[in-house]
């Protein structure tokens, strides 16, 4: 049995995530903000842990939850959207909340997961968005998104030299039918896992740092 961490898992493909993994047999260990959230991955199964990754006093104790945890699977699924271009300056309150949940967020929580990935000699994958990919960008919409899921992109690449035991990847789910990608996506959230985890449980060290799309594919350039 291996144990699998999702951080941010009250919704969407977090919550799918655990549902997976949980009827694979695994342990899951898996991140909730609010008690409605906990109770829900109590109630499938995994081991809840109240966390906020976008308050860096919560984050910041990760270490402390995961005390003495061997993690083969890690998972930084949290994130929030922001619509708006670029013909007007993002407010400073999207701006931060954007950047402090999918940039900062992650950043804190490498130093602290990262470790406990590398005796399994296991994965470390955040899902990113092909929307942070900077060869393949055609407009401005969602600007402040594009910018936080490009910077978590080099945040991985960077932070893959440190922890050469661990497989540290970014990975994009798809245009999955979640709140935030909307009724019209062609993926669904079931979908979208899937294939994930097939991707995650093929993925070689020589991978680290990658930049992959859900079914493995690496996106060309950055």
């Amino acid at each position: 049995m291996s144990t699998v961490l999702v951080l941010g898992a009250s919704r969407g493909i977090g919550l799918e995530f655990v549902r997976q993994y949980r009827a694979a047999g695994e342990r899951v260990i898996a991140t909730a903000r609010t008690d409605e959230g906990l109770q829900a991955l109590a109630a499938l199964g995994a081991r809840p842990l109240q966390l906020d990754v976008a308050a860096p006093a919560s984050i910041s104790g990760l270490a402390w939850q995961l005390d003495g945890e061997r993690i083969d699977v890690a998972l930084y699924v949290a994130g929030v959207y922001s619509t708006a271009g670029a013909t007007e300056p993002p407010a400073q309150p999207d701006f931060d909340l954007v950047m402090r949940t999918n940039v900062l967020g992650a950043m804190q929580a490498i130093p602290q997961v990262a470790p406990l990935v590398e005796p399994a000699r296991g994965r470390f994958v955040f899902i990113t968005s092909e929307m942070g990919h900077i060869a393949g960008t055609h407009s401005s919409f969602g600007w402040v998104y594009r910018a936080s899921k490009a910077a978590l992109n080099m945040a991985v690449r960077a932070a893959s030299y440190d922890y050469p035991r661990a497989t540290l990847v970014a990975m994009s789910p798809g245009w999955v039918r979640t709140a935030m990608g909307g009724p019209d996506a062609p993926l669904s959230p079931d979908e979208s896992v899937a294939s994930m985890r097939r991707t995650i449980a093929a993925l070689k060290t020589s991978q680290s740092g990658a930049f992959l799309d859900h079914d493995g594919t690496p996106f060309d350039g950055w």
